[in-house]
């Protein structure tokens, strides 16, 4: 895949994140909240807003359905509830769904994601970064072309996509065309066209830009620093993900 055809998605939390994804020329959005937890299932209305905002002519609407911080292993509740999510999603709007759930073993949930897939019917289900925490990629690809997924986000099982740039070109190899391989995991300017240069269908990037709080610091849960701290996507670093490809 060629910088010029490389498809991009931009992770976004709300409307003003899916305009800069139009401006930006953006295939898609992969809609979530709480971004600075990994993502989390979004509102309702945050959907709603988001399919206005993009339009007829805009980015499709991918919607992320985690239903908790922490890993993805699921208990019986959690599936039934981010099944629900998917059946909503479609049916108000989404051309898509991102899922992910795995077994006490660590293997890929193949049970729980035919749920997950037949939920979302005949729209896009992409299988998340849970594809990085299984013990071998290569055969998580494999359960996961098995499915009929449409494609994979995966940083090569590194921390970063950059540094699991040796296993995506091992999984694009793998892949061979029958499902989409997509980089994900700290994508910006400086790492995009090595990423593309492995053969990935596309990108996916947040460019995410942190804006300080001025609140008194109190804290407001175990992983919150204070009341006034959030993160908002950054159209100067999408467009330079966009402009490092040349196109």
């Amino acid at each position: 895949m060629d910088a010029v055809n490389i498809a991009l998605e931009l992770a976004v939390q709300d409307p003003a994140g899916v305009r800069v994804a139009r401006e930006v020329g953006a295939a898609r959005v992969e809609l979530a909240q709480a971004l600075a937890l990994g993502g989390l299932t979004p509102s309702p209305a945050t959907l709603e807003l988001a399919r206005e905002t993009a339009g007829e002519d805009g980015p499709e609407i991918h919607v992320l359905i985690r239903p908790r911080a922490g890993g993805f292993h699921y208990d019986v509740d959690e599936i039934a509830l981010a099944v629900r999510d998917v059946e909503w999603a479609i049916a108000n709007g989404a051309d898509g769904v991102v899922v992910g759930a795995l077994d006490a073993s660590g293997a890929l949930d193949v049970d729980a994601m035919a749920r997950l897939r037949d939920a979302a019917g005949e729209a896009s289900v992409t299988l998340h970064r849970a594809i990085d925490v299984t013990a071998d990629p290569t055969v998580t690809l494999e359960r996961a072309i098995d499915l009929g997924l449409r494609r994979v986000l995966t940083s090569g099982g590194a921390s970063t996509a950059i540094e699991g740039v040796n296993t995506l070109r091992a999984l694009v190899a793998v892949a061979d065309g029958r499902i989409e391989i997509m980089a994900g995991s700290g994508v910006v300017a400086g790492s995009a066209s090595a990423l593309v240069a492995t053969g990935v269908d596309a990108l996916h990037f947040s460019a995410k830009r942190a804006v300080a709080g001025d609140g008194p610091g109190v804290r407001m849960g175990s992983a919150s620093d204070g009341v006034g701290g959030y993160e908002v996507t950054d159209r100067i670093a999408a467009f330079a993900v966009r402009e490092a490809l040349g196109i």
